[in-house]
Order: structure tokens, then C-alpha cells, then sequence
């Protein structure tokens, strides 16, 4: 069996390179990276046989489907632009897939999908990813499924990868178009500005309670139509608090929005220049505490009483976790899980699926507690 990681030398996938490399049976695992050079890195520090390194230019889909015949499973961690690319070259390819985020053009490939035999699997990372299969175990302890609330700290520095600073502008951009459909309540999505919705969560040790703020995740898509007669279904999410402050600041002074300002002859979006200008300062590298914590909550209905179900994650501290890694760990494992299960079997969906449809629940919350994060369930009779 062959997999191959696009991305996979970055932030995030090298960590799924790297739990491959310690845990799976893949005959040969490929590193498929623009950045030749630091995928050749870390190969070297790997130092394992079955790891090799190729180019690819996503930007060239024929040339990327040419590339993915003969793999077994396809692990896509390049930006989110990218995603629609990687999922129509993985069905032509006939090869298997997953990747960290998800947009509906790709589910509009799901029968083309199951003509060819193939599963891809759409947002499977910690959030969305570990939070889907959080909410469709609570769903299997349910005879009824009436609301979905999901919260997630991703305590990370500002920008400790391009792809990843983006995200983080995104989640406070005012004019950002998927804010117009940015919770799911009775039946339609709703908008919701940044930093609206504010509730108290409480997350593990590492992070403890912090104010989360709605956010356009991907869950709120997925999680209506995957269970339908749910009423609500919420993101809410933070950063650390030294990052919310500054997001708050910029977005309340009209620099994430993507309205054109003028500099020097030029015209930019304000959100461009702000981008630019964070990449480049060092402190935008700044973190004290790197930890991800999960919260997710089931209400419903369990032998006619309302009941509720409560999940949370923990994990090692960020010391013991490598600092840094103890983010990236977070989401980087999670897809080398779903590779594996994909390569044995275990996952037997077919097309382009959600994690709560694809993903069993036990064995996939069974792997995650072998690498040291472990999924908390606690039952509330209403």
C-alpha cells in the first residue's frame, strides 16, 4: 500500500508524516511538497526507507491527477484553496483521500465518486475532523438529535504558516461572504458578524476557559444535512487571548476588511496589507501556550426525557508535546488515522462523505487515545 502527503513536510502535515511514518504499515510513503527542499529535511530526520519525496504544482490538475495514480490513499494538506483541485484529481486518479477542510463544490462530486469506488473525505483535521466524530457519537447515544454546539481554542501563534495566518484573517474578515451563513438554526443559516455570540467554555488543563465567538466552520454545513430534523447546530471558536485582542483591533479598524486603500501610487485590500505587514514582524511568531482544546455538545431526546451528551478532548501538556507540535499534533494525526482506516478497510463509506458519516466512532476515538489524545464523554439527563 502507497500513500502519498501533499503538504506534507508543512506545519500541519508533517506531523501526519511524521505519525505514518510510527504507526502505519503503508509500504511507501511519499512527501509531495513545492518546498523540496525542507520536505528532503525532514526526510533525513525520518530516516526511514519507505519515505521519499516528489514535487508537485497543484496549480496543474492534470499533471497532479497524473501524479496520484498508482497511490492507494491521498492525504491533502495544502491551503483550502486547493481542496476542489485535489478532490476532481483524486476521483480521475481513481485513489482514495481525505483532506483538513471542506467546500460543497466537492461534495457535488459524490456520485462521480462512488462510480469510481472512491472515498474522499472532506474536513478531517481537529475542527472540523475529531469534532464531526464527536457529534455523531453523541447522535449514536440518541433516539433524537435536536442541537449541535461545537467550541474549539486553537491556542497557536498568529502566523506560524502563511496558509495558517489566512485562516485566521478569514475568521475575523467583517465582509467575508461565508458569514452570511454562519450558524444553522430552525431550518436555514444565519448571518453572524466576527466576535458576535460570545459565550464561556471551559476546555482542558492547558487552555481552561476562554470566551468563544461564532464562526462559518464547516460543521455547520455538514451536521444539518448528515442529521436532519436537528434544529441548531453553532461554531463558536478563539485564539489566544493576545491574538483575539489584536484581531479585535484591526477588525474594528477597518483593516481586515477588503475594501481597497491606496499606498504609494497602489491599491490594495486593506486585509492584504494587514496580512502582509503581519507575516513579516516577528511577533506574529509569538506564543506562549501551544494546546487545542474541543468541546462539543449533543441535546436531544434519549427514551422520551431530554438528555445531553458532552465531549471533550485532552492531550498532553505542551512541554512534554514539543511545544509547537502539541498544536499540530492536533490536526496532523487525525488524517494519518483516516488514511490508515481508509487503507484497511476499516472505513467503508463510499463517495465524497463528511467525517460523521464516514468515520466509525469507537475504533477512530480508540486510535486518537493510542497517541495520547483522549476524548471525555459525559452524559447530562435534562
Amino acid at each position: 500500500m502507497r500513500v502519498i502527503v501533499l503538504g506534507g513536510a508543512g506545519a500541519v502535515c508533517s506531523e501526519t508524516t511524521r505519525d505514518l511514518v510510527s504507526t502505519s504499515t503503508f509500504e511507501e510513503i511519499v512527501i509531495g511538497e513545492l518546498a523540496v527542499d525542507r520536505a528532503q529535511e525532514l526526510a533525513r530526520e525520518l530516516a526511514d526507507p519507505r519515505v521519499r519525496v516528489v514535487p508537485i504544482d497543484a496549480g496543474d490538475e492534470t499533471a497532479l491527477t497524473g501524479l496520484l495514480r498508482g497511490f492507494d490513499v491521498v492525504v491533502n494538506g495544502l491551503p483550502f484553496r486547493y481542496d476542489l483541485v485535489v478532490t476532481r484529481a483524486a476521483i480521475a486518479a481513481g485513489v482514495s483521500g481525505l483532506d483538513l477542510s471542506s467546500e460543497d463544490p466537492q461534495f457535488a462530486l459524490h456520485e462521480e465518486a462512488v462510480r469510481r469506488g472512491v472515498t474522499f473525505i472532506p474536513g478531517m483535521g481537529a475542527t472540523p475532523g475529531i469534532t464531526n466524530v464527536m457529534a455523531r457519537r453523541g447522535a449514536e447515544q440518541l433516539d433524537r438529535v435536536l442541537e449541535i454546539d461545537i467550541a474549539f481554542a486553537a491556542f497557536r501563534c498568529l502566523a506560524p504558516a502563511p496558509g495558517l495566518l489566512e485562516t485566521t484573517l478569514w475568521e475575523f474578515t467583517p465582509d467575508e461572504e461565508e458569514r452570511q451563513e454562519s450558524y444553522y438554526e430552525e431550518g436555514r443559516w444565519h448571518p453572524a458578524p466576527p466576535l458576535s455570540g460570545e459565550q464561556r467554555v471551559r476546555f482542558h488543563e492547558w487552555i481552561g476557559e476562554q470566551s468563544v465567538y461564532l464562526v462559518p466552520h464547516d460543521e455547520v454545513y455538514s451536521l444539518p444535512r448528515s442529521f436532519p430534523g436537528v434544529r441548531r447546530v453553532t461554531v463558536r471558536g478563539c485564539f489566544p487571548p493576545h491574538v483575539m485582542e489584536l484581531m479585535g483591533a484591526l477588525m474594528r479598524g477597518g483593516l481586515l476588511s477588503q475594501q481597497p486603500v491606496r499606498i504609494g501610487g497602489e491599491t490594495w485590500p486593506a486585509r492584504e496589507v494587514t496580512r502582509a505587514l503581519l507575516w513579516a514582524v516577528p511577533e506574529s511568531r509569538a506564543n506562549a501556550v501551544w494546546a487545542y482544546g474541543l468541546v462539543v455538545e449533543v441535546r436531544g431526546e434519549k427514551d422520551g426525557r431530554p438528555c445531553m451528551l458532552r465531549y471533550r478532548n485532552r492531550h498532553p501538556s505542551p512541554e512534554a508535546w514539543g511545544g509547537p507540535a502539541a498544536y499540530f499534533k492536533n490536526i496532523g494525526i487525525p488524517l494519518s488515522i483516516g488514511a490508515q482506516m481508509l487503507a484497511d478497510g476499516r472505513i467503508q463509506a463510499k463517495g465524497v462523505v463528511p467525517p460523521e458519516i464516514a468515520v466509525p466512532t469507537e475504533l477512530f476515538f480508540a486510535e486518537l487515545a493510542r497517541r495520547g489524545i483522549w476524548i471525555e464523554e459525559e452524559r447530562l439527563e435534562l
